[in-house]
C-alpha cells in the first residue's frame, strides 16, 4: 500500500493535536476483501471520560484535475464509511487535505456542495507546521 506524501506529516499533526495513532494504515475487511484506510486514532476527551475514534483518509490532490481526485476521493471515503459503520460503528472517518487545497479548491461550489450535504468530514492540516488547522 503507497502512502500519501503528507501521511507522515498528517500523522504528527494529529499527534500534536493530542491523538493517539492506534493503527498506520487502519485495515477494514468486508466480504473477504480487505481495504486500508491511512491512519486510525482515538482522543481521550476528558470532560466527558469518553474515547473519541476517527479514521482519517489523507488525500494530496496533486492530480492534473482536482475534480478527478475529488470523484477518487469521494468513492473511496463513501466505501470507508460504509465498511467503518458496519464493522466499527464508534469511529468517525475524516478526509485530511493540505490548507492550501483546502483554501484553493474545498471553496469551490462543486466541493462546497458535497460539504453541504455532509457526505464527508474534513480535517485541514499545515504541511509546514505540521498542526491541525481545521
Amino acid at each position: 500500500m503507497a502512502k500519501d506524501i503528507y501521511h507522515d506529516t498528517v500523522r504528527t499533526a494529529l499527534e500534536k493535536d493530542g491523538w493517539t495513532i492506534t493503527q498506520d494504515p487502519l485495515r477494514l475487511t468486508i466480504g473477504g476483501r480487505g481495504v486500508y484506510v491511512d491512519l486510525g486514532a482515538e482522543k481521550l476527551i476528558v470532560a466527558e471520560r469518553e474515547g473519541r475514534k476517527i479514521a482519517v483518509e489523507i488525500k494530496s490532490f496533486i492530480g492534473a484535475s482536482p475534480v478527478k481526485d475529488l470523484e477518487a476521493a469521494l468513492g473511496q471515503y463513501i466505501l470507508y464509511e460504509d465498511i467503518l459503520a458496519r464493522n466499527k460503528p464508534d469511529r468517525t472517518l475524516y478526509l485530511a487535505v493540505h490548507e492550501e487545497v483546502y483554501l484553493d479548491f474545498f471553496t469551490k461550489e462543486i466541493v462546497q456542495l458535497v460539504l453541504e450535504n455532509k457526505r464527508m468530514k474534513i480535517i485541514v492540516f499545515d504541511p509546514i507546521k505540521e498542526v491541525v488547522t481545521q
